[in-house]
């Protein structure tokens, strides 16, 4: 599957960094954004520093750290992380201004088909996707953290998400390791 799927992770903190390794050790090729420009480095930083230990417990899916790392590319606007992405992973901070904010761009730029997915523990899906033209794509992906180390993530529809995407993402989380609970 390699080279075959591509994620973007939007929000480089704690949680995007953890799920930019989940994502990236199980074939994914991942685009890592932040506003903030110097937090996909330090991100880096971070995945580099636990790759190897990783490894050595055998939680890369049978990868090598380098291989992991390769997938992980840090890049520089919205636009170009979601470049033929089939799902965002988004960990901006827990506000919801800024989340619906976001999401409004996210469903301006992102293809169609691309599911658009929030790691909010606090806010409540119908309250960031209200009003949204794409929310039928829209759900809450949140994962005990960190995802690659715990295998749980709650999938949390809105109102407005179709079941095909709540089938779709259940599938993408299992395919990554997680054990999706429908919420």
């Amino acid at each position: 599957r390699q080279g075959m799927s591509r994620a973007a992770i939007v929000g480089a903190g704690l949680i995007g960094r953890a799920w930019a390794i989940s994502f990236a050790r199980s074939g994914f090729d991942v685009a890592l954004f932040d506003q903030d420009g110097t937090a996909a480095d330090r991100a880096l930083g971070f995945i580099d520093s636990v790759l190897d230990d990783l490894h050595a417990n055998d939680l890369l899916n049978g990868n090598a750290p380098d291989a992991v790392r390769k997938r992980i590319t840090p890049v520089t606007s919205l636009k170009t992380a979601l470049d033929g992405t089939v799902h965002v992973q988004e960990n901006a901070p827990e506000q919801l201004d800024i989340k619906k904010a976001l999401y409004a761009e996210l469903d301006s730029l992102a293809a169609p088909d691309t599911v658009l997915s929030s790691s909010t523990s606090a806010l409540l899906p119908s309250h960031i996707f209200n009003g949204l033209p794409g929310a039928r794509r829209c759900l809450v992906v949140h994962p005990i953290n960190p995802p690659y180390l715990v295998p749980a993530v709650e999938v949390v529809p809105s109102p407005w998400t179709e079941p095909s995407v709540m089938e779709r993402t259940a599938k993408l989380m299992r395919d990554i390791g997680q054990a999706p609970i429908f919420m």
